[in-house]
């Protein structure tokens, strides 16, 4: 790098803090040619990450389509567990690595197979639709797969008077108000969005007049009702974007709100409730760099499994981009 060029994290990382990452990314970007590799962000990831060193960002749907189309023989997700099993699933010839295998999602790790299998018997004939935060044998076990971005016109597409809808109560209920279907639900949450309150929310619009919230749709009712706008992480990011409003509270995990401020509204002030997923922060630029030197830990899905949950993963991808 020249003393002309631009650096990617200029503006977003103190310089102080980039002495310490610049060797690093270096490091990362030389193991990424030599192994044909891709990095894969999720829009949680720290802006060390998501700027520094990613090829690929966006949100869980977003991550599943770049996965099914990237060229690269690697693939590192960095994200949690099941975004690296959607990747394995959708391209089980390539190398997906997870750079910490204890990246995982309180979502995912509430919901079985045998639940769904229980949930068929006592609603019969209705498709089931699980949201992507679920492990390769739930998947394995649904009809269809959602994100958060693609929920409503997925229920819609199916065409069923009822549909069980796993595992997040909290988007089953804001579907169940943007559908005229009847809705099944799991009492699974997201441990990130539910500790959100309307109060909080409230407090906010009293101490910052004007101040627009928007919430992502894991978060509880008494949330999305003090929002201006909910939408998935992509969505939040173009409504900003487009927006561009003077203060915005962006009421879900922490540091989306750094990625936003970083690359779509460098003018507006981010007001930062500031909930973090403890299974995202477990990915670093650190142990990216070291998965790419190893190649760990590379993720596998039992291939059985596998084609029954990419069948799932496929139709939800056969609808398309979501609608706007």
């Amino acid at each position: 790098m020249t003393a002309t060029d631009s650096h990617p994290l200029d503006g977003i990382v103190p310089e102080i803090e980039r002495a310490i990452l610049d060797p690093i990314i270096a490091d990362i970007e030389t193991l990424k040619r030599e192994r044909n590799a891709v990095v894969l962000a999720h829009n949680y990831m720290t802006p060390d990450i998501f700027f520094g060193v990613a090829d690929l960002r966006g949100d869980s749907l977003q991550l599943a389509r770049m996965a099914a189309e990237t060229d690269a023989e690697v693939i590192v997700m960095a994200g949690v567990h099941f975004m690296a099993e959607t990747a394995k699933i959708l391209c089980p010839e390539k190398t997906v690595l997870i750079p910490d295998t204890r990246a995982g999602c309180s979502l995912a790790e509430s919901i079985t197979a045998a639940d769904i299998e229980g949930l068929r018997a006592q609603h019969p004939g209705a498709p089931v639709c699980v949201y992507v935060n679920t492990s390769a044998a739930v998947k394995a076990a649904a009809d269809i797969t959602c994100t958060s971005s693609n929920a409503v016109d997925i229920v819609n597409s199916l065409g069923a008077e009822k549909v069980i809808f796993l595992p997040d109560q909290y988007l089953a209920s804001w579907v169940d108000s943007q559908v005229d279907v009847e809705i099944v639900t799991w009492p699974g949450a997201c441990e990130v969005h539910e500790r959100f309150t309307g109060v909080q929310l409230n407090r906010y619009r009293t101490t910052h007049p004007g101040v627009q919230i928007i919430a992502h749709p894991e978060c509880p009712p008494d949330v999305l009702a003090e929002a201006d706008y909910v939408g998935s992480t992509s969505g939040m990011t173009k409504w900003v974007a487009d927006r561009q409003p003077e203060q915005v509270v962006m009421v879900t995990e922490c540091s989306m709100a750094d990625n936003v401020a970083g690359s779509a509204a460098p003018n507006t002030e981010f007001i930062r409730p500031c909930n973090m997923c403890p299974h995202m922060k477990r990915i670093t630029v650190q142990n990216i760099r070291t998965a790419l030197e190893e190649m760990q830990y590379e993720v596998e899905v039992d291939p059985a499994i596998a084609a029954r949950a990419r069948a799932a993963v496929e139709a939800m991808l056969a609808v398309g981009p979501p609608a706007r």
